[in-house]
C-alpha cells in the first residue's frame, strides 16, 4: 500500500487520481504537517473516496502538548469522526522522550471506530523499542517512522528490527525521503508492507503581478503524479 502525504486540496484531488490507496491530509508542509481546516476536510470527504487520514496536530514545534492544546485535538478528532474520515494521525510524548499513553489510549478510543496511526513523533521517542510496546498497548493501528533519522532510508535498518518486533501487532510504514528509486528496496529490506511519501514538488505561483518590494518566492506545494505513478510501478 502506498500513502501519500498531501497539504492542500489540488494535491488531494491528485494524489487521488494518480492511483494513490491513501491519504494523509496535512497543512502547512514547512511545520511538517499541522491539522486541515475544516473547509478542507468537508471539501476532502466529499471529493475523494479512497482512505483519507487528516493529521490531528494543532501546531508545529514538538509533541509535548499543554491542557489546552489537547482539548483542541480531542475536538478534531471528534470532528473526524462526524465527518466521516477512515482514520486520524496523532502523536505525543511526555517531555522525557516516552509516549503519552494515557492521552493516546484516550484518543484512540474517541477515535473509533477510525483508524489510529501514530506519526512520526516516534522518532523522537528516547527508547524505540519501548516507545512499540506502548503504543501498541493503546491500540494504534500503524506507526509511520523513518526510523529515527531524517531519511527512511538511512533508517532502514531500525525500521527493519521494528517490523519484526511488532510481529504483525502493529504497522511499521517506512516514510521520509521515500521515493521511486528507492521504495522497493527499502520494502524488500525492511519487510514493510504500508510505505509513506510526500511526493512533494514546488511549482511557481499562477500570479501574473507581484509586487517586487514585497522580495518574496510565492512558490506552491503540489504533488508530483508522475513520481506518485512511478512508486506505484516500483511496487
Amino acid at each position: 500500500m502506498l500513502e501519500i502525504a498531501v497539504f492542500n486540496i489540488q494535491s488531494a484531488l491528485l494524489a487521488a487520481a494518480a492511483g494513490a490507496h491513501r491519504l494523509e491530509l496535512c497543512e502547512n508542509p514547512y511545520d511538517g504537517g499541522t491539522t486541515p481546516s475544516y473547509g478542507t476536510l468537508k471539501t476532502v470527504r466529499e471529493k475523494i473516496s479512497i482512505p483519507v487520514f487528516p493529521i490531528i496536530r494543532p501546531r508545529g514545534g514538538d509533541f509535548l502538548y499543554n491542557d489546552a492544546e489537547y482539548e483542541v485535538i480531542c475536538k478534531d478528532v471528534q470532528l473526524c469522526k462526524e465527518l466521516g474520515f477512515d482514520g486520524v494521525v496523532i502523536g505525543l510524548l511526555h517531555a522525557d522522550g516516552s509516549i503519552d499513553k494515557e492521552r493516546t489510549k484516550k484518543l484512540v478510543d474517541l477515535a473509533y471506530p477510525m483508524e489510529v496511526t501514530f506519526h512520526r513523533a516516534f522518532d523522537r521517542a528516547a527508547h524505540p523499542l519501548q516507545a512499540l510496546e506502548d503504543i501498541i498497548a493503546c491500540g494504534c493501528n500503524r506507526i509511520l517512522t523513518s526510523g529515527q533519522v531524517p531519511n527512511a532510508w538511512d533508517g532502514r535498518e531500525l525500521i527493519k528490527q521494528l517490523v519484526e518486533k511488532a510481529d504483525d501487532r502493529i504497522i511499521i510504514m517506512p516514510g521520509s525521503g521515500v521515493r521511486s528509486s528507492n521504495i522497493k528496496a527499502l520494502a524488500d529490506f525492511t519487510g514493510a508492507m504500508e510505505l509513506h511519501s510526500s511526493a512533494r514538488m514546488l511549482t511557481p505561483s499562477g500570479m501574473q503581478f507581484q509586487t517586487k518590494s514585497m522580495q518574496e518566492n510565492l512558490q506552491n506545494t503540489i504533488v508530483d503524479t508522475t513520481e506518485i505513478k512511478k512508486m506505484l510501478a516500483a511496487l
